[in-house]
């Protein structure tokens, strides 16, 4: 297939209806404002239904309406727009509904600016909404793995029932590259007998509910229905890339465009006879712990990058448990690291400055 010169927004929406989806519901907010544009403008194409609701509370209601009649229905929106949807997520989860939202992540707390940052991977790993739940987070680190991972998504939603989160800094959804749409490797997904998708005479009506008034009935709800799950995602689901691990001096941890810049910085060590490893979660939750166990004693140190102020660090001395000394260098504000600095910081560890 021909490859396709693409801005990440764009690419996102046409991935997203080649994965089959019909419906989104969102609200405009910097930078991800060409994907619902996009969306608008694509889905009557396919039959599908775009609206744009008047809130981001809103639309994330229409997700879970749309989700319970069993049609694949996605939403996006950037962090403060994400912050304000924590609640109907949270009630989605709770309530086992597939369906894909889209952090294409701003700079905060609170408005912060339009540049791109990774200052929501709390938010988007431990949840803002309330309740014991957990989702899929994918962190793509091109266009095109980008567009791999949503087509993916609608597919690991479906199968888990649960809510899948895609979150890209800013330059994802604005950069420019190419991008081919490759048919995702097809999973067994079960049919969707849950469905509020009408009777026919033929069932007794479906409910679908979050809300469980006997406390025992909830905890056999969480414990039995979610928790089982997520024990079997975090077993089959777990995504990485590890380069050079096993021999590095030291090994760095990064996701997302974050990444590539770190893999600039790699390249600078090598030509000056450092090994430098790196090891990059695609999943972010579940998060790659077994990857960290090829780390070896020769390793002195673990140095977590990230365009925040370390929200990442915390699961990568979980990895670690106290095996190595783990180091963090950051830009925030959408500030981006700097490849030379990320050098230093490498020769810092090496040197035993840190």
């Amino acid at each position: 297939m021909a490859k396709v010169l693409m801005k990440g927004n764009e690419a996102i929406g046409a991935a997203a209806i080649k994965a089959g989806c019909k419906y989104f519901f969102g609200y405009p907010i910097t930078p991800q404002n060409e994907l619902p544009e996009f969306m608008s403008r694509e889905l009557p194409k396919v039959d599908g239904c775009f609206v744009q609701a008047e809130s981001e509370v809103a639309a994330i209601n229409m997700v879970y309406g749309a989700a319970g009649a069993g049609v694949r229905v996605m939403t996006s929106s950037s962090s403060p727009g994400i912050a304000l949807k924590q609640e109907g997520i949270s009630y989605i989860a709770g309530a086992e509904l597939p369906c894909v939202i889209v952090n294409i992540v701003r700079g905060g707390p609170g408005l912060g600016g339009i540049q791109p940052a990774q200052s929501d991977y709390y938010q988007a790993t431990r949840g803002g909404g309330n309740g014991d739940y957990r989702h899929v987070v994918y962190a793509p680190a091109t266009i095109q793995e980008t567009v791999d991972l949503v087509m993916e998504s609608f597919d690991v939603a479906d199968q888990y029932r649960i809510p899948v989160m895609v979150i890209g800094d800013g330059m994802i959804g604005q950069m420019m590259e190419p991008v081919e749409f490759n048919e995702p490797k097809r999973r067994e997904l079960p049919s969707k007998e849950w469905a509020t998708d009408g009777t026919k005479g033929e069932r007794e009506p479906n409910i679908i509910n979050s809300l469980f008034i006997d406390p025992e009935e909830l905890e056999v709800h969480v414990n039995e229905r979610l928790e089982k799950k997520h024990a079997i995602i975090t077993e089959k689901e777990v995504r990485f890339e590890s380069y050079n691990v096993e021999d590095a001096d030291v090994v760095c941890v990064a996701y997302g465009t974050t990444s590539r810049i770190v893999k600039n910085a790699i390249a600078k060590c090598e030509e000056e006879g450092l090994k430098v490893g790196l090891i990059r979660p695609i999943t972010l939750w579940p998060f790659p712990d077994k990857a960290f166990e090829a780390i070896t004693d020769k390793t002195k140190g673990i140095l977590t990058v990230e365009m925040s102020t370390g929200q990442m660090i915390d699961d990568v001395k979980i990895a670690m448990n106290g095996r190595k000394p783990v180091y963090f260098h950051g830009r925030t504000g959408g500030m981006i690291p700097n490849p030379d600095d990320i050098v230093a910081e490498i020769k810092k560890i090496v040197g035993g400055e840190k």
